[in-house]
């Protein structure tokens, strides 16, 4: 459908810069006419807007990946080149999007303390490299927003009172009582920085390389519209807003999820759908559920929401070898609203967040799980508490090494078990995203967290590209295993209309062993019961639990085999995945 972007901007977007800038007593119109003035060279007579379903499909598939997380040793060829390179010969059927984590210039938090973001990293490559990807790869890129290098030009020019830097920032006297603001680190939220008014305290929720930015000041929102139109005539179809929840800061609040930063991602969505209406916004919020899904808003703020709850519920199941707490949680997960969807993952750059789990595992399961974690080889972060105590915020391990084994030890069934963590997420309501090392079982890199002394980079392997190929060669190899097998379930999966992003799902109520779900078409013309051994132990379906009728004959897509009508039973082995449908893609 049309429609006039002049006439949505004053519906949609000044009322959003109103009711921010509004009450702080700046000029709405002002700032208005400024953001207009930024939009207008990329604004079409006429803006569409997207039928909610047309958004997406089963089909769309991403891939999370740094952009030098292959390399090799060729000075002609950029790590972005080499990832291109990758992507065309080994995943160009597989996945149909690629998140590219932070490819900027960056000082730490390998590319999460941005110190120039309109430029690309060149030890990465150069825009050129970025554009390439994004012809033939949906692009996902990072909107890092709540914070900006200590290196950064606006933060040079804060500690040397020049503008426009010099109020870009939140300073804040040392003996004000923040005891109520709510912490991810747990390093000192001020950072006591020499200008030329004396040693001012900075605010700064990451660490001091990494320096809040003051949204209270309409210029930083411009600066930002800017950047946010350059990634998106650069291929970004995907923007990310990192750590988005922190991003407005009032003393003696919480600071995290208040009112102006919903209304900031409205004006977001607003400016993103008037330039470019099939790109989406994601929010990246690694929060207990029930904060996290409040950022799809009315169907007005995020496409987009990570399923932080995911990872660690699923590997807790395998651990625990049960499925009761899937269950609760899938029983309590809503529907994405239309026009929305869930961005499902179990494994990415970050640790395994652990905040997402309170209020469904009980403490004993709870300190099983960091114990196993630890004995394969993990490590746990912590954050600081109002009262002062810490608390776990995320484990540290790369997925595959976090299914060595279960609550009982570790075991032979590693490839088995992380392959069923995989097809769960993968059969799930939303889109699903699959971390590099999880598509090539990368283990933990503990070399490289000696060598960085970051406990995060236990699960940031750089891969030599012939020693990867060498791998990939040899059939025994985990990587050649679980590459080859997850690219043949996800290629099965992008042809089944069941797992629409936004297809019916219902939890199925089977032996605590069976996590099970049914998923059906939006055409209603398919159905999917996914149902996954979660044990070591073959485990008995009594196909009467889930009511196989109708005139059409049902197969597993996985495994092929035919289920004749009597049939009483179905054998799951210990970790098998069966995707039991009434239609194949061949016959749809």
């Amino acid at each position: 459908m049309a429609v006039d972007p002049s006439e949505r901007f004053v519906l949609r977007v000044k009322p959003l810069v109103e009711s921010v800038y509004g009450p702080l007593g700046f000029d709405s119109e002002e700032i208005c006419d400024r953001i207009h003035a930024l939009l207008a060279p990329h604004l079409k007579n006429t803006a569409q807007t997207l039928n909610p379903f047309d958004r997406w499909s089963q089909d769309d598939v991403l891939l999370i990946t740094y952009g030098d997380s292959i390399l090799r040793s060729d000075p002609q060829e950029t790590p972005l080149g080499t990832l291109h390179h990758f992507l065309s010969n080994h995943l160009q059927d597989v996945i149909t999007g690629v998140h590219i984590l932070p490819f900027f210039p960056y000082s730490s938090d390998d590319g999460f303390a941005v110190i120039d973001y309109l430029q690309v990293n060149p030890k990465l490559g150069n825009w050129n490299d970025i554009e390439r990807i994004a012809d033939e790869f949906d692009l996902m890129t990072d909107l890092v927003m709540n914070h900006i290098s200590s290196q950064s030009q606006w933060f040079q020019q804060f500690k040397q009172g020049q503008k426009p830097g010099c109020e870009y920032f939140i300073a804040v006297d040392p003996e004000t009582n923040l005891s109520e603001v709510v912490r991810p680190r747990n390093t000192a939220l001020l950072c006591p920085v020499e200008t030329p008014d004396g040693i001012q305290h900075v605010w700064a929720t990451f660490g001091h390389d990494q320096i809040d930015l003051n949204f209270a000041n309409p210029d930083v929102l411009l600066e930002f519209v800017g950047i946010i139109l350059h990634y998106l005539k650069t291929g970004t179809k995907l923007l990310r807003l990192d750590a988005i929840g922190y991003l407005w800061k009032t003393l003696n609040s919480s600071c995290i999820h208040l009112q102006e930063t919903h209304t900031l991602i409205k004006l977001i969505r607003e400016i993103v759908a008037l330039v470019k209406p099939e790109a989406s916004l994601v929010t990246e919020t690694n929060v207990p559920n029930r904060e996290n899904l409040s950022y799809f808003g009315n169907r007005n703020e995020a496409h987009l929401i990570y399923n932080f709850s995911l990872p660690p519920l699923v590997v807790n199941a395998l651990l625990q070898e049960r499925s009761d707490h899937l269950k609760t949680w899938m029983m309590s997960m809503p529907p994405a609203p239309l026009g929305c969807a869930y961005f499902n993952f179990t494994a990415s750059h970050d640790g395994m967040g652990m905040r997402p789990t309170e209020g469904l595992l009980d403490d004993e399961e709870y300190q099983t799980f960091l114990r196993c974690m630890k004995e394969f080889g993990g490590e746990i972060s912590m954050r600081a508490k109002a009262d002062g105590s810490e608390s776990p915020y995320e484990v540290n391990i790369s997925l595959f090494d976090a299914m060595k084994g279960t609550a009982q030890g570790q075991d032979e069934w590693q490839i088995p078990r992380f392959l069923c963590s995989q097809t769960i997420m993968m059969s799930l309501e939303g889109i699903p995203a699959f971390y590099i090392h999880s598509l090539l079982a990368t283990p933990n890199d503990n070399s490289l967290v000696e060598q960085t002394g970051r406990k995060r980079s236990i699960n940031r392997h750089q891969w030599d590209y012939d020693e990867l190929l060498t791998h990939m060669k040899k059939p025994e190899s985990a990587q050649a295993i679980v590459l080859q097998e997850l690219s043949r379930l996800i290629q099965l999966r992008r042809q089944q209309p069941a797992f629409h992003p936004n297809a019916t799902q219902y939890t199925l109520h089977l032996q605590p062993a069976l996590f099970a779900f049914w998923r059906q078409s939006i055409e209603r013309d398919q159905s999917i019961f996914s149902i996954h051994n979660l044990t070591p132990h073959a485990e008995t379906l009594d196909l009467r639990d889930i009511n196989l009728i109708g005139i059409d004959p049902w197969l597993d897509l996985i495994s092929g085999t035919v289920l004749h009508e009597g049939m009483p039973d179905f054998v799951l082995a210990p970790y098998q995945s069966i995707w039991i449908t009434n239609k194949t893609h061949e016959a749809l």
